[in-house]
């Protein structure tokens, strides 16, 4: 890391972006262009200027702003691409959320889509209709629809046949002159053709010179049998004769080098309920290539993924509970197949399965798992599929960067050429290669890990990738990008691959595009043969918590902070390349600067719910590793509370009586006034619910049978449930619990001594361990003496509390005897199934909390949601971002994750639900929609 200073131009335009955006959204200090200039590829590119653009009309006085300045500007969404195609060390644009936009038509047969969409979102909002978008990338659950079409992404089942250059209806996109094209209204593309009339023209010409051409024509017909993503789409001069397809066709896979994309329409595909998936072993990784092509001559595959036996022997030792041959000594010669077929029908997903097994049983087969037609068991090896990269990175050496690529090789020449690919491994010293990908299309991925820091290394890098040009394009006639794009690693090889004549119309749709040269430059069109080995990502050692990341970006969406201060992966890529800065001298002031602002966006703004775990393929939790540095300055307070909870519950409930008595209104005012001066004074949300009532008397059962030990968490004990105008009277949680389950035949008692009972998670996040264990021991008596030492079962009526008292149980920390349910699971499978429901609320909005998502409850929280409304809409916010007390202590995190709730949401639904008091107390706050518990929404809707 080296702090370098803003020149003119990007002072100029710093001072004009934040007219355009504002301040708060153009950002100019070193600490959040290192953060913001991180992407998932293998170069480090630290931008002079980041702006957060949320609207296309910013994006255009950006645009001019940007030629005015001279200064180019890189258009990002995830950032997941991996070729450098998302870096800059000009100005990078981050998307806001006014990008967000979907819109499904034609009965699901078209969706409308902004570029900062999830392509799993998209999949999801399909799913009714039976239907998805064509291009399926392994990141598909991160990527986002504007890198998804900027780079042409294709994927596992897509092929080349729906991918995004294929599946676009129509599309939105700003050019390099300010003006909007939109190829859906028929007034803008005339006016367009008359105001653009020489550009239309000049495109045209440029497709006459491929078209008159038998040779070029032929070759670029050719080139695009295969999956081919190196260089501009040349394809759209031969298929398009109107100019405004062939626009339209180009901007598909052009990486942001030609304009801007600002919504796409999709044509989508269909999606097959009745599925299938199987693996299939090899001792032989050629045998497994006769194979591939057979299954795509003879066998209705849907996809065909290849592991090489060192992926085999890297996810093996990252994953528990896969096939058996993942966990057999290293052979470099095996392989496997991972197959998944569809049909509308079983009757027709079978007889698929039974022609596949006629045609692979003709191989040489060590072993198989059988089709498999479980969700449950086809979703882990897909899951283990999407996660290859970070997966097989892990084992990479201490420090080592990661270089994925990916090539294709004609099905004809499969065999030779994944034989010459390990040729190169071997010829260039590259032992810990890997080789992985799309079979079936013979997109062959590979995954390097050398050292960067050694010149010696960049130099083998160097000749490596002159000769896999040479091999793949030239001697084979493949493709040096199926699907990752060009970016900056491929494209010194361009010509390479397409020849002078070919290269040169490239080069005239990039001077035509883009004259002033704003758009990306070096992505796709280089004049810099080094470009490849130039600005490598470092990796430096720094924590064992964080070590196997490699900043691909999967965590991000499930991160409540993202777009206020860190993700998990800018967090881990400050944190470990500020640990390697001396401590002394210049280094010295600027790590002092850059820890000083960590302690805000690294650390204060964390939620620390380890969400990004649940996303990570290797399962790093940033929350974790964020508490483990974390400073504690509470002992005193934590020890006192610790030793006397009951007295802490009173004080909870004094102050929040307070605060109600002057006024809560003013409270949250008045707070959030101190809060702005003394971060450490807690705000008052709006929607604060007042003190619960006591507990009712609940007799103890004489008899075991149907008998519940209802454990009222200190939360819900000592705060009624949220309230609004359609409630009459606001009841406690516990009133809600205990009528249910009377309405189900169970007879719940509390434990005796429960006041003061606390199952330690506000210890656990406080890092007072010793008293976070007093509290576990406490609650481990109480429940074993109030369950008969584990013959009843409890039930614990706060998500985040019931995860903690599992989390408990799995360290020996409570009692192995005692039957603590998930508490969805206990409702959905113990009290629903005795209860008659009444009529349904018409619309729910449902909120999971992180708790629910990591006990396994999710699913069941939607059945139970779904007993009680017609239609229930998920918020599909994976974090809320209260985390415990930080909805008070730090309350812009919540703020800044329910940003992306309808602003509508009061007036859309009839009501909101939850499983977490803190988690319905930030949603009700933030949307005006009351959000209750499931146990009180059950209660209401049970006779």
């Amino acid at each position: 890391m080296k702090e370098m200073p803003l020149d003119a131009a990007h002072q100029k335009f710093a001072q004009i972006a934040n007219e355009i955006v504002g301040k708060k959204s153009v950002y100019t200090d070193y600490f959040y262009r290192f953060a913001y200039g991180t992407d998932a590829s293998l170069y480090r590119y630290i931008p002079q200027v980041v702006v957060r653009a949320n609207c296309e009309a910013e994006v255009i006085s950006l645009i001019k702003a940007a030629k005015e300045c001279g200064v180019a500007l890189t258009f990002r969404a995830s950032g997941t691409s991996l070729s450098g195609q998302t870096s800059s060390e000009s100005v990078l644009v981050m998307l806001g959320q006014k990008f967000l936009n979907l819109k499904i038509q034609a009965q699901g047969d078209q969706v409308t889509v902004g570029p900062m969409v999830i392509g799993a979102s998209v999949n999801k909002a399909l799913k009714p209709f039976n239907r998805k978008i064509g291009p399926d990338p392994a990141s598909i659950s991160v990527a986002r629809i504007g890198g998804i079409v900027a780079n042409n992404s294709s994927g596992m089942c897509c092929g080349t046949k729906n991918n995004s250059y294929h599946t676009i209806e129509d599309i939105r996109l700003v050019l390099n002159d300010g003006t909007v094209l939109d190829t859906r209204d028929e007034e803008n593309v005339m006016a367009f053709r008359q105001s653009h009339a020489q550009f239309l023209k000049e495109l045209t010409d440029l497709r006459e010179r491929i078209i008159s051409n038998p040779i070029l024509k032929e070759k670029v017909a050719v080139k695009y049998r295969l999956k081919n993503t190196t260089g501009y789409g040349v394809n759209a001069l031969i298929d398009f004769e109107d100019p405004i397809e062939i626009l339209k066709h180009l901007i598909v896979g052009s990486e942001g080098t030609l304009g801007f994309v600002s919504e796409v329409v999709y044509k989508t595909v269909p999606e097959y309920e009745h599925k299938a998936s199987a693996f299939i072993y090899f001792t032989s990784l050629a045998e497994c290539c006769e194979t591939v092509k057979a299954l795509r001559k003879e066998a209705p595959v849907e996809a065909v993924e290849l592991f090489d036996g060192r992926t085999l022997h890297l996810v093996g030792e990252a994953i528990a509970h896969l096939p058996a041959f993942f966990y057999r000594p290293l052979n470099r010669d095996s392989a496997c197949l991972l197959i998944e077929t569809m049909g509308e029908t079983a009757e027709e997903l079978q007889a698929k399965i039974t022609k596949i097994e006629s045609v692979f049983q003709r191989f040489d087969i060590v072993e198989q798992t059988g089709f498999q037609t479980d969700p449950v068991i086809t979703k882990s090896y897909w899951d283990t599929r999407k996660g290859l990269l970070p997966i097989v990175a892990k084992g990479r050496k201490s420090g080592a960067s990661i270089i994925p690529e990916d090539v294709v090789f004609p099905m004809e020449h499969l065999v030779e050429g994944v034989q010459a690919l390990t040729d190169l491994f071997d010829k260039h010293k590259f032992p810990e290669a890997t080789i992985m990908g799309h079979a079936l299309e013979g997109n062959l991925h590979f995954l390097l890990a050398p050292d960067m820091t050694s010149k010696k290394k960049v130099k083998q890098f160097d000749k490596f990738m002159d000769e896999l040009a040479e091999v793949v394009a030239v001697k084979y006639g493949g493709s040096l990008k199926g699907e990752h794009g060009t970016g900056r690693n491929i494209a010194p090889f361009v010509e390479a691959e397409w020849g002078a004549e070919i290269y040169q119309v490239m080069r005239d749709i990039k001077s035509l595009f883009d004259p002033h040269k704003i758009f990306n430059p070096d992505v796709i069109i280089t004049d810099n043969k080094a470009l490849h080995i130039t600005s490598f990502k470092s990796i430096p050692v720094a924590d064992k918590l964080i070590h196997d990341c490699i900043e691909c970006g999967f965590c991000e969406p499930a991160c409540p902070s993202d777009g206020l201060s860190l993700t998990p992966r800018q967090r881990i890529a400050v944190y470990r390349n500020m640990q390697a800065l001396p401590r002394t001298g210049e280094s010295g002031k600027l790590f002092a600067k850059l820890n000083k602002a960590y302690q805000y966006a690294g650390i204060e703004t964390c939620a620390e719910t380890g969400m990004c775990a649940l996303r990570c393929p290797v399962g790093i939790n940033t929350g974790e590793f964020i508490k483990s540095i974390r400073p504690v300055n509470t002992k005193s307070m934590m020890k006192l509370a610790g030793n006397h909870f009951i007295f802490a519950e009173k004080g909870i409930r004094f102050s929040v009586n307070t605060a109600h008595k002057l006024g809560i209104e003013r409270m949250n005012k008045l707070t959030h006034s101190l809060h702005k001066t003394f971060k450490g004074i807690p705000v008052i949300p709006t929607a604060m619910p007042e003190v619960a009532t006591p507990l009712p008397s609940l007799p103890v059962p004489s008899k075991i049978e149907n008998s519940v030990v209802y454990f009222s968490t200190c939360v819900n004990r000592n705060l009624q449930e949220l309230k609004n105008g359609r409630d009459k009277a606001t009841k406690n949680t516990f009133d809600h619990v205990i009528s249910l389950l009377h309405k189900a035949g169970f007879t719940p008692f509390f434990p005796d001594k429960l006041a003061g009972a606390c199952c330690g998670q506000p210890f656990v996040s406080a890092k007072a361990s010793m008293e976070a264990e007093s509290t576990a021991k406490n609650l481990n008596d109480t429940l074993l003496k109030a369950s008969r030492y584990g013959e009843i079962p409890i039930y614990v009526d706060n998500a985040p509390c019931t995860l903690q008292v599992h989390e408990l149980q799995k360290k020996g920390l409570l009692d192995e005897r005692l039957i603590l349910y998930n508490a969805s699971e206990f409702l959905l499978n113990e009290v629903v199934p005795r209860l008659t429901m009444k009529s349904k609320i018409e619309k729910l909005l449902l909120h999971t909390p992180c708790s629910v998502a990591k006990d396994g409850g999710a699913e069941m929280l939607l059945k139970l949601a779904e007993k009680c409304a017609t239609h229930v809409e998920s918020t599909n916010i994976e974090c809320c971002g209260f985390g415990g007390v930080k909805g008070f202590t730090v309350p812009e995190i919540n703020e800044n994750s329910l940003k992306r709730l309808p602003k509508d949401s009061k007036q859309r639904y009839e009501m909101g639900v939850s499983m977490s008091k803190t988690c319905q107390l930030g949603l009700t706050t933030h949307t005006g929609l009351q959000f209750k518990s499931i146990e009180a929404l059950l209660d209401e809707c049970a006779l």
